[in-house]
């Protein structure tokens, strides 16, 4: 399994819980050398690596995961073209990243690249793989919770770190202590999605 833009590297940590063979990919030196300190592990490696351009034989993997890295990319076509590659044939890719309305090329997060709506984002990997499926995730919250969300209008919870630990006081826990039981992933349930889970083969 590769885990493309594997950052820290807890995420290549977890997915060897369950793989044989978990191969991280981050381009930052830095996250590398943490995630071999942090992370390291029988069956796990860590390699610094452009995504791009990788330095593995073609079908090298069965599965490719990528868990919001396609946002951060300038080139998200040599990116799907470079994950199709080192997949092997039955291969599957496992892409996420947040769900917005509409795309856009000028995020208000000054380290993403490109936010991609549904629609462009299905049709963006249809190019590239026969098979996409997409699916919503959201967390579980409260109706206090969410209501307060949609009235912070100018984005003060994120703003305004002391103000995160509200959301226990809403009866929902803290993003940080969210375990898989809080989250939610359905097929088809994009409309109330905070992210988007793509099964691309």
């Amino acid at each position: 399994m590769l885990d493309a833009g594997c950052g820290a590297g807890y995420g290549s940590a977890l997915l060897a819980s369950t793989a044989t063979r978990v191969v991280g990919v981050d381009r930052s030196a830095e996250a590398i050398a943490y995630a071999r300190r942090r992370y390291a592990a029988a069956g796990v490696e860590f390699v610094e690596g452009d995504l791009l351009a990788l330095d593995f034989p073609d079908a090298s993997f069965d599965v490719v995961c990528s868990f919001e890295t396609i946002e951060h990319l300038p080139d998200r076509d040599a990116f799907l073209r470079e994950m199709r590659r080192v997949l092997r044939p039955g291969g599957a890719l496992l892409l996420s990243t947040p769900r917005v309305e509409t795309t856009t090329e000028a995020p208000a997060n000054p380290f993403h690249e490109v936010e991609l709506s549904s629609a462009d984002l299905e049709r963006l990997l249809r190019r590239f793989f026969g098979s996409v499926e997409l699916y919503g995730q959201r967390r579980l919250q409260t109706a206090r919770h969410r209501l307060l969300q949609r009235l912070d209008v100018l984005g003060l919870r994120r703003r305004l770190t002391f103000l995160r630990p509200a959301s226990r006081l809403l009866g929902t826990a803290p993003t940080a202590e969210v375990a898989s039981t809080g989250i939610v992933i359905e097929p088809g349930a994009l409309e109330r999605a905070t992210e988007l889970i793509a099964v691309c083969r």
